[in-house]
C-alpha cells in the first residue's frame, strides 16, 4: 500500500439533515457510535444550526451527550456551526462533556459558504462575503479553545440555480478561508455534477493558489455526491492530482435536495464502503475495517427505513 488515505464519515450530518422522516436522538448515536469503531479518521456528528431551519438536527446538544462517553480513542468528532450563536452552544456542549468525563467531545468545528453568490444566499441568507464575516468570532473561539477549524465551499463544479461555476470562483473562496486561519478546505460538488475532468480543473485551480504553500492535497479535502454516478471517477481524478482526504457516508445516505425530484430523491453522498475499496484498489491505505464499514452501513440503512416509514416532514 502507498500513502494513507484520511476518511471523514458526515453520514450524521449531512447523511441525516434532509431526512423526511424523524430520526431518534438515540438512533443517532447508535449510528455515529457505529461509525465510530470503523477506523475512519473522523466522524461529522451534528450540526448546531437553528432547528427552525433544520429539525432534524435539533438535537444536537443531546446527541453529543450520548456520545461522549463512548467516543473511542484516535479519532475526530467534528460538528457544523453556522455562526457565532451555535458555536455558543457547541462550547457549552464541551464544557458539560469535561465537567462530566475530564474531556470534550467536539474536537473539530466546521463553518460553510458557496462559491456560488446565488446558493450562498439561499442556503444561508447571507452573501459569500457575509457568510465569511460571520466566520470571524467563530475562528476566534475555536482558537481560544484550541479546536481545529474545516471550512467547507459548497457548489464547487455546479450549481443548481446558476449552472457552470469556474474554478477560479471556488480557489478564490478557498484562499479566503485559509487565510483567515482555516487550517482544512473541504471542496463539495454539492449537486454530484462533477466529471473526472472537470473535478481534475477545479482542484488544479484551488492547488495553484497557493502553489505548494498552505494548503496542499494533505489538507484539501474532496466531499463528493454520487448523483449521477460519477463519484468514483471524481475520487481517482482526486487521487491523481494529490488529494489524500476524502468525505464519505456510510450507505451513500444524504441525497442532495437541490437535485431531488418529488417521490424521487437523488442518490446521496459517495458511500464510505465505495470510496475505501476505490482508494485500496489504486494502492492508498486506510485504516478503515471492512466488516465494520459494511456493519455501520446496515445501521444507517434500518435508521432511513425506519425513518422513511413514519415518514412526514421532519
Amino acid at each position: 500500500m502507498g500513502d494513507r488515505i484520511r476518511i471523514t464519515d458526515v453520514a450524521p450530518r449531512d447523511g441525516l439533515q434532509n431526512e423526511r422522516g424523524i430520526v431518534p436522538t438515540s438512533e443517532k448515536a447508535r449510528l455515529i457510535e457505529a461509525i465510530a469503531r470503523t477506523g475512519v479518521d473522523e466522524v461529522e456528528v451534528t450540526s448546531f444550526v437553528s432547528p427552525k431551519w433544520i429539525p432534524q438536527l435539533g438535537d444536537a446538544a443531546e446527541v453529543c451527550g450520548l456520545i461522549a462517553p463512548t467516543k473511542p480513542e484516535g479519532v475526530v468528532y467534528s460538528a457544523l456551526v453556522p455562526n457565532e450563536k451555535g458555536m455558543e452552544r457547541l462550547l457549552e456542549v464541551n464544557a458539560a462533556a469535561e465537567r462530566g468525563l475530564g474531556r470534550r467531545v467536539i474536537d473539530k468545528v466546521s463553518v460553510f459558504t458557496a462559491a456560488s453568490e446565488t446558493f450562498s444566499r439561499r442556503n444561508t441568507n447571507a452573501s459569500i462575503q457575509e457568510s465569511i464575516t460571520r466566520f470571524d468570532p467563530v475562528v476566534r473561539m475555536s482558537r481560544e479553545s484550541k479546536l481545529a477549524l474545516r471550512g467547507y465551499v459548497s457548489c464547487a463544479i455546479a450549481c443548481p440555480f446558476e449552472g457552470p461555476i469556474e474554478p477560479e470562483a471556488v480557489s478564490e473562496v478557498a484562499f479566503r478561508l485559509a487565510d483567515m486561519g482555516i487550517e482544512e478546505i473541504d471542496i463539495g460538488d454539492t449537486i454530484g455534477a462533477g466529471t473526472r475532468d472537470s473535478t481534475r480543473r477545479m482542484l488544479e485551480a484551488v492547488l495553484a493558489k497557493w502553489a505548494g504553500e498552505r494548503v496542499d492535497g494533505s489538507t484539501l479535502t474532496l466531499h463528493l455526491h454520487d448523483t449521477f454516478g460519477r463519484a468514483a471517477e471524481c475520487v481517482r481524478a482526486g487521487l491523481e492530482i494529490g488529494i489524500r482526504s476524502f468525505d464519505g457516508s456510510v450507505a451513500g445516505i444524504g441525497g442532495c435536495p437541490y437535485a431531488s425530484t418529488p417521490g424521487n430523491p437523488a442518490p446521496g453522498n459517495v458511500a464510505t464502503e465505495l470510496l475505501v475499496q476505490i482508494a485500496e484498489r489504486e494502492g492508498y491505505a486506510t485504516k478503515v475495517d471492512h466488516r465494520l464499514i459494511e456493519d455501520a452501513s446496515g445501521v444507517a440503512q434500518t435508521i432511513i427505513a425506519s425513518a422513511s416509514a413514519r415518514g412526514g416532514s421532519a
